[in-house]
């Protein structure tokens, strides 16, 4: 009786450590090699996404004078750097600009410094963006304030992709999940072994 008690209790602890290393976000099955991405960040260096490699990556699409949506998630964003600890280093946020006729490189490299100074800033021309949505699925939309007949808000996709360290795209998180979710899913990709 003992022995078929304990049996029922490593059989649920089993259980339990593989849900804790199940990621909390949508999942790509089977994961793909994340769409590269190369251009000038808003700092002036030059980026390219496969020189992240060793590092949890997460994308966000957005723009500077989004009112609701961008600023939360990169609130929670770095949060989540914040409660990483020792893993903190191993996150990298890149945040891409749907709107590049207002979100010029300065532009875009203050705003992320209101959030965290680690973030990148991607801007480029209506193509090259375009072209970077394309790849990712992601939709943007300019909606013009009515009443005015130059002020504009950009409706868009508001999903996290995460990015493994070998470079895949690993899942995608809806808008308004709690920091916590992103720490679990960024400590489960960066705590992985790689596979051959």
């Amino acid at each position: 009786m003992m022995r078929a008690a304990l049996f029922s209790l490593l059989l649920a602890a089993a259980g339990a450590a593989g849900a804790a290393d199940k990621l909390r976000s949508g999942t790509f099955d089977p994961p793909r090699m994340a769409p590269q991405i190369a251009q000038q960040a808003a700092d002036g260096k030059d980026f390219a996404l496969d020189k992240l490699r060793g590092k949890v990556v997460v994308l966000e699409f957005g723009y500077t004078s989004c009112a609701d949506v961008c600023p939360v998630s990169l609130a929670l964003l770095k949060q989540a750097r914040d409660r990483l600890g020792p893993l903190r280093d191993k996150l990298q946020v890149v945040f891409i600009t749907v709107d590049p006729q207002r979100d010029t490189a300065p532009r875009l490299k203050a705003y992320l410094e209101q959030f965290d100074a680690s973030f990148v800033g991607l801007t480029g021309s209506e193509e090259q963006l375009a072209a970077i949505r394309k790849a990712y699925g992601i939709s943007a939309t300019k909606k013009m304030v009515e009443g005015s007949k130059t002020d504009y808000t950009m409706g868009h996709s508001s999903y996290l992709y995460f990015i493994d360290p070998q470079g895949r795209l690993r899942a995608l998180m809806p808008f308004g999940r709690p920091a916590d979710d992103i720490v679990h899913d960024v400590t489960v990709l960066a705590s992985e072994q790689p596979r051959k």
